[in-house]
């Protein structure tokens, strides 16, 4: 049987690992496949740098439309990331009828529709396990393992950077910065950190997972998103008194007034699945009316987890290639089962400010008398009610934190009480916001 050829567009840290698996693995892929799998080529703007593996400089070159525009290469891989050239390298490589892999999130997210109705139109397919989750086998789990089950939530721990900076800070009570620095020293971090840290990358791979999850597509802009630069160590020590543990989660929630999609550091109870998931890891909770509720765990980057979920997409694809060789109508391309959505949105996003939550509310505020009623009473015309509160000592001159936990209360109606709370003379920094998940 005829070799299935593949072209690989990025000779990074993934790339590295795809073509470590290629090489090492190449008897046992023949095997799961039917055939020879053979890296073609090879691109990328650096070829002089040193890799953790050797190959021919033959299939080596920097000239991406010698890739693209190979008649006998079947797949391409993209793994170069960012936005450009990676979306004009897919759609060429779509257009000159090419299979792809990719594991680049945000482009999904941020340019989904275009790639998969290109996909549509030539006929070929788009995988991109490795976009969610590294080696967690996500992807396939949501379209093919669930695929009986009507979603109702998809909760993630999907950021290993963010992870380790809050795992740090709650076993060692240390500050945000000083993990942070340690995060960048150990290659935990990048050198800007912003994508982490903001959430943004934690929403990039929200976006496609709540699309497939809930069959609808999902802008980037409809997801709430906040990041972990606010929480201090005594956050976290606070939330240990109330008996929960600070995650950054990302939520995708179907209700009756529509699907909530929010990125932002969640409370979570003690007991709760996710609050064990330390370090690096990532986790993933998805509950499904027939399954219930599953766990999926594992390491969500990293040269090797990566690879292997790309190489899974890989099998797939030659898998495919090699039916359609055999019986064209064994061809089923997977642009509409493994697509992100890309019709009419059928189910409404949820406006963040109708979101019903607990909250916990930290204040910095003068130490003196009334400071507590003023607090109260602004929370109460807001008909917001407190459930607990702790008052600590001085952490600054003249400063105290005031810590409160809320019952059930409306985005909103919380929003427009902390605006008032703010402008209050006797308060003087912003006030700190926690949703909790119970």
């Amino acid at each position: 049987m005829k070799q299935v050829n593949v072209g690989l567009l990025g000779f990074g840290t993934i790339g590295t690992g795809v073509v470590k698996v290629l090489q090492e693995k190449k008897e046992q892929l023949a095997q799961v496949i039917g055939t020879e799998l053979n890296l073609k080529w090879v691109c990328d703007i650096d070829l002089t740098r040193a890799r953790a593996v050797k190959m021919s400089k033959k299939l080596l070159t920097n000239d991406a439309n010698q890739v693209l525009t190979d008649p006998e290469v079947d797949i391409i891989i993209e793994l170069i990331g960012g936005i450009h050239p990676a979306l004009e390298y897919i759609l060429t490589a779509l257009q000159n009828k090419k299979h792809v892999v990719t594991a680049n999130k945000a482009l999904l997210a941020e340019h989904g529709k275009e790639i998969f109705s290109t996909a549509a139109k030539v006929n070929k397919s788009v995988y991109f396990e490795g976009s969610v989750g590294g080696g967690i086998p996500i992807i396939n789990a949501i379209n093919v393992g669930l695929a009986a089950n009507r979603i109702n939530s998809v909760f993630g721990i999907l950021n290993g950077t963010t992870n380790y900076i809050l795992t740090r800070m709650a076993q060692e009570g240390a500050d945000y910065q000083t993990v942070l620095k340690d995060a960048q020293q150990l290659g935990f971090a990048e050198a800007d950190p912003t994508l982490d840290v903001s959430g943004m990358d934690a929403a990039h791979k929200l976006v496609i997972l709540a699309s497939l999850a809930f069959q609808t597509p999902i802008e980037l802009k409809e997801v709430l998103v906040e990041g972990i630069t606010e929480i201090t160590a005594s956050d976290i020590q606070y939330a240990r008194e109330f008996g929960y543990v600070i995650k950054l989660l990302a939520i995708g929630k179907r209700t009756e007034q529509g699907i909530e999609v929010r990125v932002h550091p969640t409370m979570l109870p003690k007991d709760n699945l996710l609050t064990s998931v330390n370090g690096v890891y990532n986790a993933i909770l998805v509950e499904g009316d027939t399954v219930g509720t599953t766990l999926f765990y594992g390491r969500g980057a990293g040269m090797m987890p990566t690879a292997s979920a790309v190489i899974s997409d890989v099998i797939t694809l030659s898998k495919q290639i090699l039916c359609s060789r055999v019986n064209e109508k064994c061809n089923i391309p997977s642009t509409m089962n493994f697509s992100l959505p890309i019709g009419k949105k059928h189910i409404p996003i949820k406006p963040i400010p109708r979101l019903t939550s607990k909250y916990y509310l930290r204040f910095s505020a003068l130490d003196q008398p009334g400071v507590l009623a003023a607090i109260s009473g602004i929370l109460s015309r807001y008909k917001i009610s407190i459930s607990a509160v702790i008052q600590k000592g001085r952490k600054a001159k003249d400063v105290v934190p005031i810590v409160m936990m809320t019952h059930e209360a409306m985005e909103a109606s919380i929003q427009q009480a902390l605006v008032e709370i703010d402008k209050l003379p006797v308060i003087k920094r912003k006030s700190i916001l926690i949703r909790v998940e119970d």
